[in-house]
């Protein structure tokens, strides 16, 4: 099951999306129930309300899922989609975490996964424009990255049952502030510049992806492919990064876990490779989409 988080008029809405359209959830259950517009406030949220709802929120998604004539439809086409998760407590962002990564820099592999952070602000959706100012950035870079979405409060989690915490997937974009990163001897503020986190096209859920460590992976800039790898190629898999982060923290639904890039970044091509005012930049995960973002610069 896909589900996407659009935007109608002035209002966000989340939507089922099958047979390349999208199913608004609000509507399609009113229709199902047999009653007017219902409130579920959940539906007019992020999935990660929905997600903090539970499973009979759950449930009511699965059944109009599941529905054979659902009445509300919108072409892919003509809807607005936005990021599938809107504000989650936290995004736990992995780095090095890529055999050819490693290579391509020539640095040994790490012992165990570094973590780091970007702040949920940093948040846009397929479609939206990555910007920065020239004059506080010049060396903006591209990440591909499968996104691990949890599904419930998870705390001391083993690697063996770690699968079960997760909701879905969707695709990122660990947008990079290069020199910011390296100037700052730490990542946070080069990782979390305003849109430097777009996210979608929507989420799948993990019941439609049986081998999240089988999936090609890829990213694009103005149409030429600049990574072209495999999540096989993660040193640490989907379960070890939930156990890891599980045993310091608490994660909770809606939880972003980026479980890092592989080869192909622009930093560490000959010659590097930077993003620039008009540029576009698109990441493809097989199985669940393809994440098309715009670049602009901006003076304040």
């Amino acid at each position: 099951m896909k589900l996407a988080r659009i935007r109608q008029e002035n209002s966000t809405e989340l939507a089922i999306v099958k047979k390349h359209a999208l199913f608004p959830l609000i509507e399609n259950y009113a229709y199902l129930a047999g009653q007017g517009r219902t409130p579920l406030a959940w539906a007019q949220s992020g999935v990660e309300a929905l997600l903090a709802a539970g499973d009979d929120a759950m449930a009511i998604v699965r059944r109009a899922y599941e529905a054979v004539d659902l009445p509300y439809r919108i072409p892919i086409d003509h809807a607005l989609l936005l990021s599938p998760i809107h504000r989650p407590s936290k995004i736990i962002a992995i780095g090095l975490n890529y055999w050819d990564h490693c290579h391509e820099q020539n640095v040994k592999p790490p012992d165990h996964p570094i973590v780091f952070t970007k702040f949920s602000t940093a948040i846009v959706g397929p479609e939206a424009t990555v910007q920065w100012d020239p004059a506080l950035t010049q060396k903006v870079d591209f990440e591909a990255e499968l996104a691990v979405v949890i599904g419930k409060t998870a705390r001391h989690v083993r690697k063996e049952v770690a699968l079960d915490y997760v909701a879905g997937y969707t695709c990122a974009n660990d947008i990079s502030a290069r020199d910011l990163q390296f100037g700052d001897k730490q990542w946070v503020r080069g990782k979390s510049l305003d849109t430097f986190a777009p996210l979608g096209p929507w989420l799948v859920t993990a019941d439609e992806i049986a081998s999240p460590n089988q999936l090609t992976i890829r990213s694009t800039v103005n149409d030429q492919i600049m990574q072209d790898s495999n999540t096989a190629e993660m040193i640490f898999d989907i379960p070890t990064l939930i156990a890891f982060a599980s045993r310091a923290f608490t994660l909770l639904p809606g939880d972003i876990i980026l479980t890092g890039t592989p080869n192909g970044v622009g930093v560490f091509r000959e010659p590097p490779v930077f993003l620039h005012d008009g540029d576009e930049v698109t990441v493809e995960i097989t199985g669940i989409g393809t994440l098309h973002n715009h670049c602009r610069e901006l003076t304040p």
